[in-house]
């Protein structure tokens, strides 16, 4: 009875865990689904991102696919920062790490920008280069 007891928490655990595996893969699945319309597109907890042409989609993913999905042009921005605690960082010298990681897109009409969150610093500095890259192209 008394060793019953003790492995009782490690089962509602372990039950615990495989629901959170559950859910986090069918926020994939849904993504999976939803970012097949896209040239380029990323995953994470925090945020879905998309880019088809000049248009960028982003939303955040849950169970049964991205919600709160804000489309903008890149012909609208000016400039694709990155922050990271909400500092400014350098994309070439990358701090280790940071708790709050944000893409910022400043649009062209004033005090207007956008903020996609990622959960890593290198991803979230690849994106911007390549869509720093992309402005610079069309610009």
């Amino acid at each position: 009875m008394e060793r019953g007891l003790l492995w009782l928490p490690l089962l509602i655990i372990f039950f615990w865990l495989a629901w959170q595996g559950s859910k986090e893969y069918q926020k994939v699945e849904a993504y999976r689904v939803w970012a097949e319309q896209f040239e380029r597109a990323k995953y994470d907890i925090y945020a879905v991102l998309g880019q088809k042409g000049n248009d960028i989609t982003w939303g955040k993913p849950t169970t049964k696919g991205p919600i709160q999905l804000a489309t903008f042009s890149l012909l609208d921005v000016q400039k694709v920062q990155l922050l990271v605690d909400d500092k400014l960082v350098d994309i070439e010298t990358l701090p280790e790490k940071g708790r709050q990681i944000e893409l910022e897109f400043l649009l062209r009409e004033p005090t207007n920008s956008v903020r996609v969150p990622f959960t890593e610093i290198p991803l979230a500095a690849e994106w911007g280069k390549y869509l720093q890259g992309a402005l610079q192209i069309r610009g």
